[in-house]
């Protein structure tokens, strides 16, 4: 980052501030937030730029890739990034828009689950310019005396004003002590890489604000607070989750990517559009403006938007050979280029009689339903076809005589060969 004077000064932090504040619910400390950004881009210094994920599930989605973005632009603008990988946070569980305690995962899970965060973090950001922290770094050499010290930073009456904590006490649901805890540990991470901005969805604005007074209280300068929306999921409704199953992940094959984006509702395509992809403020406009005209089908955008995130993920093209596979089974009702295919000896492999296959049992054992009772659901609900004929008897078997084509849900295919 070069430095910069007088006109020159004026110019660079009227870029970055408008890169920074696109698309940003809040730039807090109003005024504050200004003056260091003017402050660094005079004296050649970067910014450190933080923000923690905890690993609670495999693999990132779209909806964590509005703060993953977000950081690029930073560091695009040549600031600093941190990625804190909350492998002690996420003991805990993150309570912000909890109404229940969340169950504990073991350290090893939230290990596991860690070796892909680690992976896909780059698929948005340059790894040679990022800083990549587990916050065990620090926590797992913390005496008690070191943790009570913490906890005496923080009251108890200004953690109870939290919206989550307050709902639930009115509930009088439960709340357990050491959820209480997992603010002043997010806020510890900014005192140990000295943060001097933290990153955050709107429903983090507390922890992203406990963080200031920790790091006071810890004689570093208090950061400066970003928060951005948070993005809906494929449901419409509540925010996108691996574990309610309305997520777009970004390692996903590229023909799941694209068909999950044609389910988005219509009502989400520009917000979409606006959180999940790069188009400038000119494109979003034209985005906006089609959708509003009513001789555009929705359906063409939504095509548009699922190339797009294919081709942010996958190599250049596979959008549009996702969108010509999608409209080829779909809209002509033919089959994929690409089946997976199972023989007879690999039925028998699995422990599958051939000449009496248990049709919840097939789908099953090749991974096209995550149980018994998940694959009854989907042949009772009319997801299920063998060679285009619908199948609705959860207990239907059959004896494999021909090869076969299973169809289960709207994009999950197996060949089975005699």
């Amino acid at each position: 980052m070069p430095k910069f004077a007088g006109p020159d000064l004026k110019k660079e932090f009227d870029h970055q501030w408008e890169v920074i504040s696109r698309g940003a619910v809040d730039l807090l400390p109003e005024g504050e937030f200004e003056d260091r950004l003017r402050e660094s881009i005079k004296e050649n210094r970067p910014l450190r730029i933080k923000q923690g994920f905890d690993p609670t599930s495999p693999d990132i989605h779209i909806g964590h890739t509005v703060g993953i973005r977000k950081l690029r632009q930073f560091q695009d603008l040549g600031h600093k990034i941190v990625l804190i990988v909350g492998d002690y946070t996420a003991m805990i569980g993150d309570p912000s828009g909890q109404s229940a305690t969340r169950p504990r995962l073991t350290y090893s899970d939230i290990m596991k689950n860690a070796e892909t965060y680690q992976a896909q973090f780059f698929k948005v950001l340059d790894k040679s310019k990022t800083e990549v922290h587990f916050n065990g770094e620090w926590f797992n050499g913390m005496s008690f005396v070191d943790i009570m010290e913490l906890a005496t930073k923080f009251t108890v009456a200004r953690m109870l004003e939290r919206d989550d904590f307050t709902n639930r006490m009115a509930r009088q649901a439960p709340i357990s002590i050491h959820e209480l805890f997992y603010p002043l540990m997010q806020g510890y991470d900014s005192v140990a890489i000295k943060a001097d901005v933290e990153i955050g969805g709107t429903d983090q604005k507390f922890n992203l604000l406990v963080g200031r007074t920790i790091q006071e209280a810890y004689n570093v300068g208090p950061q400066l607070v970003l928060t951005m929306p948070l993005l809906v999921g494929l449901d419409g409704e509540a925010k996108m989750s691996k574990s309610l199953g309305n997520h777009i992940g970004i390692d996903e094959p590229a023909r799941e990517i694209f068909g999950k984006a044609m389910s988005i509702p219509d009502e989400l395509i520009y917000t979409y559009f606006e959180l999940a992809t790069d188009l400038d403020q000119r494109q979003l406009g034209e985005i906006k403006e089609r959708l509003s005209r009513p001789d555009i089908n929705p359906m063409a955008l939504k095509k548009e938007l699922g190339e797009t995130l294919v081709d942010m993920y996958h190599p250049d093209g596979s959008g549009k050979q996702a969108r010509e596979e999608f409209e080829r089974v779909f809209s002509k009702k033919q089959l994929p280029d690409e089946i997976p295919e199972v023989s007879a000896e690999d039925l028998k492999r699995m422990g599958i009689d051939r000449s009496k296959i248990y049709l919840v049992n097939l789908i099953t054992k090749n991974n096209l339903a995550k149980s018994n009772s998940e694959a009854r659901k989907l042949i009772q609900g009319g997801g299920v076809s063998i060679n285009g004929k619908k199948i609705t008897d959860p207990d239907y078997e059959f004896n494999l005589s021909a090869e076969i084509v299973l169809k289960v849900g709207k994009r999950r295919f197996l060949k089975v060969l005699p």
